[in-house]
Parts: structure tokens; C-alpha cells; sequence
């Protein structure tokens, strides 16, 4: 009894109070996606080039630093060949893009840490819980430098940055967000429902949890296309749609055309977004399939629930791809596909997670700190 009082708050009130927390801080890190997104769209990323994460918050205050900054600009590759002669008001308007997309990152990683800090003195975070936390948190400060690595890239010999930095720079941020969905929703009230109670016992559980964690490792390896596909501009070609050059698959000489045989999995235009086509096809079937089986299995309502939602939002996401490339990727449909990209994420994610969560919330118990007597 002693130590009860001396908890003070249940255990269930931590838990409720980080979970809120996380899903705030994941909220962030969507809203900053999606910024990204536009920041690229514009051309905007390589507005600013340097890296001043402390003073950089400051934005030009005066006539003089904001035509010192527009001179930094004017000195790189990609001014020259596409905004030569660009007036200071129209480099304004894509320099408060990139700034606004790194001022969310360092809000980002105040909001997490200060946070986090208060609930380790307060000692309301156990050791399972304090490593994942901690290790999100590290993803977080090397996203912050791989932003910056990116931006490099495209300061010297290029006029945009590389595909390959940017597509590790979306998918680290996807897998931060996923890494906090997942925790948030697994730090659910301990009287939720075992794993054989919402999904069914047996064969069929194991089968629709392993179909949920495919699911989300699909989803994120269809964002790691997209980035490509973005990076390379490979979205303003082949805009038609069943086929694609000419065919519904094009001519191995086109498709395989760069050596050695692995660039053209990363470079060649047609081939990166031939294999996001095909990835998209198969997310969405097994995304259909897996939610007739979680229907058919006669399991509990929570897992039919995330299922169906992840049928439905990846349905639509396939239909916003098809309209997005037809019109020739405008920026409006862009970053429309670029956010539902983000709710299927998003749903995969909570719906795996609350598959295997009555297995894991163990791992990451809250074991507040009691007094000694």
C-alpha cells in the first residue's frame, strides 16, 4: 500500500498522458511531410544553403541579410538554369518554404525532448519504453543531418538534389513516424482485448498479423518509390495509363537499358516508375485480399475495422495516382497524393500494431518509480 501512495498517478494515467504526446508529436512529423512535399514541388529545398541549425531559426530580418542571402542562391547551379533572373520577392516566396520545413524539424525536436526529459525525472518512463524512446529521438537528430546531406547534393554539380538522398530522407522521416505510431498505439489501456479475441485463434491470428506488419513493410517500400519517382521527375513522363510506354510492360532494352543492371532501378525513369506501378498493384491487392481474410476469419471487430480501412485508403490512393499522373503531376494533385501516401501509412501502421500489440505492451511496461522505505 506504501508504495501504491507513493506512485501517486495510476500507471494507466502515464500511459495515457506519453500516448497523447507521441500521437502530437507524429501529427508534427506528418504536417512536416507534407511541407517537405511542397518544398520540393516548388523547388524550393535549395534556397538556403547553409546549415545553421541554432542561428538559422532567424529568418532575414533586414534589406541587406536578404539580399545577402539571395546572392548565396544566385551562386549555385540550379538559379543559373532555372531562376536566372528571378526578382527578390518571387526567391522570398520559395525561401520561406525550406524555412518553414526546417523550423518544423527543430520544433519537432523540441517538442519531443523536452517532454521526454520531464517524464524521465518525474520516473514515469521504464527501461523498455526509455531505450525505444531514446532511440527515436537519435533517428530524429540524424534526420537533421541527412536533411542537410541531402541539400548538399544539389549546391555544387547538380540542379536538384540526388534521388537516392532524397528517397532516405522521406523514408528515415517514415520510419520516425511509424516508430511513434506504433509505440503511441501500443501503450493502449492494458483491458484491451488480447490478440486471440479481436482477430480470431490460431492459424488465422498469425495469418492476419503477418499479413498486417507485410503490409506496412509494402506501404513503405511503395514511399521509397515514390521518392524516386519524385526525385527523378519521373511523374511529368509516361502519362498514360494502363500502359506505359507503348505497353502494359515496356521493352526489357528500355527497362534495362543503364549499366550495370542496378541503376536502372534507381536512374532510369521508366523503370523507377514502372516498379511503382507494379508495387502499387500489389499493395493493393493484398490490401483486398487481406481484408476479405480478416472478414471471412470471423475475428473481432477491431481487426475487420483496420483492415477495411486500409483497403479503402489504399483504394483511393491508387485511384489519386492514376488521376495525379494523367494530369501530368500538378502540384495540387501532387501533394494530394503525397498526404493520402501519409494516411495509408498511417492506417497500416495502427493496424499492425494493434495486431501484435496484445504480445508486445509488455516490452514497453511503464514502471514508475515507487520511494524507498
Amino acid at each position: 500500500m506504501a508504495a501504491a501512495h507513493s506512485i501517486g498517478i495510476p500507471a494507466e494515467d502515464h500511459r495515457r498522458a506519453i500516448r497523447l504526446w507521441l500521437y502530437a508529436v507524429a501529427a508534427l512529423v506528418f504536417a512536416m511531410v507534407l511541407v517537405g512535399g511542397a518544398t520540393r514541388l516548388t523547388e524550393s529545398g535549395l534556397s538556403i544553403t547553409q546549415w545553421r541549425p541554432v542561428l538559422g531559426v532567424v529568418p532575414p530580418l533586414t534589406a541587406a541579410q536578404w539580399q545577402a542571402e539571395f546572392q548565396r542562391y544566385q551562386e549555385i547551379p540550379q538559379y543559373r538554369a532555372l531562376n536566372n533572373g528571378m526578382s527578390l520577392d518571387a526567391f522570398k516566396s520559395i525561401f520561406w518554404w525550406e524555412w518553414t520545413h526546417r523550423l518544423l524539424g527543430r520544433l519537432i525536436g523540441v517538442v519531443f525532448l523536452v517532454p521526454f526529459l520531464w517524464f524521465l525525472w518525474r520516473g514515469r518512463i521504464g527501461p523498455g519504453l526509455r531505450g525505444r524512446l531514446a532511440l527515436i529521438f537519435g533517428l530524429g537528430a540524424l534526420q537533421g543531418a541527412v536533411g542537410w546531406w541531402m541539400v548538399v547534393s544539389g549546391l555544387a554539380d547538380r540542379i536538384e538534389v540526388s534521388q537516392y538522398r532524397l528517397a532516405t530522407h522521406l523514408i528515415l522521416a517514415c520510419v520516425i513516424y511509424v516508430a511513434m505510431l506504433w509505440t503511441a498505439a501500443q501503450l493502449g489501456t492494458s483491458k484491451r482485448p488480447a490478440l486471440a479475441e479481436r482477430a480470431g485463434e490460431g492459424a488465422a491470428a498469425t495469418r492476419l498479423r503477418l499479413g498486417a506488419i507485410g503490409l506496412l513493410a509494402l506501404v513503405l517500400g511503395q514511399i521509397y518509390l515514390g521518392a524516386l519517382v519524385a526525385g527523378l521527375r519521373a511523374g511529368y513522363i509516361y502519362n498514360t495509363w494502363p500502359l506505359i510506354d507503348g505497353g502494359l510492360v515496356p521493352h526489357a532494352t528500355r527497362l534495362f537499358s543503364a549499366s550495370p543492371l542496378w541503376r536502372n532501378f534507381f536512374e532510369n525513369t521508366l523503370t523507377v516508375q514502372f516498379d511503382h506501378r507494379m508495387l502499387a498493384y500489389t499493395i493493393w491487392i493484398c490490401a483486398v485480399l487481406h481484408a476479405l481474410d480478416a472478414v471471412r476469419s470471423g475475428g473481432k471487430s477491431l481487426a475487420r475495422a483496420g483492415a477495411l480501412v486500409l483497403a479503402g485508403a489504399v483504394t483511393l490512393q491508387a485511384a489519386l495516382g492514376i488521376w495525379t499522373l494523367l494530369e501530368v503531376a500538378p502540384l495540387g494533385l501532387s501533394l494530394a497524393h503525397q498526404a493520402m501516401a501519409m494516411l495509408v501509412l498511417t492506417a497500416a501502421t495502427l493496424h499492425a500494431a494493434s495486431m501484435t500489440a496484445g504480445e508486445r505492451r509488455e516490452v514497453i511496461a511503464l514502471k514508475p518509480a515507487v520511494s524507498q522505505r
